[in-house]
């Protein structure tokens, strides 16, 4: 009888030292939603075009326009995002990048606007944020990095290529990828037929980035890192995506792998 009681002991022991030694299973982490900063996103209907786009590629992404708020609270919510996209828009101020001169051969600037997207750009960079940059939004990230801009493309760059019509939505020109570049890989071809509606472009390219695509008279169409590592992903065109049927690659692929690419800092 003692035999069999230390023996029933001997095994609720076991018992309690095995289940109390199997691991817990840790809870799933919680992923946040992905949001995506756009520097302007409202204001007219071409501003409405970025958040279209980008729910047409990715439904679930939530947007936030950055500039109908105050910086500081643009800055706070910027907190809470997993990408930018630099919007299109007016000139960016001359003085920026030395030719204050020509300033009188702009269209209206918005100097806030100038200031708050320098500090997105910045801040993005500092956090190694995906960053998109189109049409203005190419423009101002090369100044931010040092670069400058063509002030005026009619007057200041000889060119058969009609840059800006009237009528944007009937103004198409061809554009030559850059062989090997990021631009290649994302969207799998060497040209494309792209909308133009601009009067301002890369004039000296930062030096710290590279042209991913030119128009045929030579004029930079894209751009992107010269050496990417230990970078934010980056891409920046000169063209509208936003404006563009999905169907095209240089819109559809772009998009895509913008926000993949914001899926992947969302996790970090």
């Amino acid at each position: 009888m003692k035999i069999l009681k230390l023996f029933v002991l001997l095994s609720v022991s076991f018992l309690i030292v095995s289940c109390s030694s199997t691991p817990k299973k840790e809870a799933p982490k919680e992923i946040k939603p992905i949001k995506i900063a756009i520097s302007k996103a409202k204001g007219s209907d071409g501003y409405l075009q970025y958040e279209k786009w980008v729910n047409l590629l990715a439904p679930e992404v939530e947007c936030f326009d950055m500039y109908f708020t105050t910086l500081d609270s643009a800055l706070m919510l910027f907190d809470e995002c997993s990408g930018l996209i630099v919007s299109g828009g007016p000139d960016v101020f001359p003085g920026r990048y030395n030719k204050t001169d020509d300033t009188a051969r702009c269209g209206i600037i918005d100097f806030r606007r100038d200031t708050l997207e320098i500090k997105l750009i910045k801040e993005a960079l500092k956090r190694k944020m995906p960053v998109l940059g189109v049409c203005r939004g190419e423009q101002i990230f090369n100044v931010v990095l040092g670069g400058s801009l063509i002030t005026d493309i009619p007057t200041d760059f000889d060119t058969i290529v009609v840059h800006r019509c009237e009528n944007w939505e009937n103004c198409f020109h061809s554009v030559e990828i850059t062989k090997g570049s990021l631009l290649e890989e994302i969207c799998q071809t060497n040209s494309g037929i792209v909308n133009t509606n601009h009067h301002q472009a890369v004039d000296v390219l930062a030096k710290d980035l590279r042209i991913s695509a030119k128009s045929t008279d030579g004029l930079i169409e894209a751009i992107e890192w010269k050496n990417p590592k230990g970078k934010s992903f980056f891409i920046a065109v000169q063209w509208h995506p936003e404006r563009m049927d999905t169907s095209n690659v240089l819109s559809r692929n772009i998009g895509k792998r913008f926000i993949k690419e914001a899926q992947i800092y969302n996790l970090k």
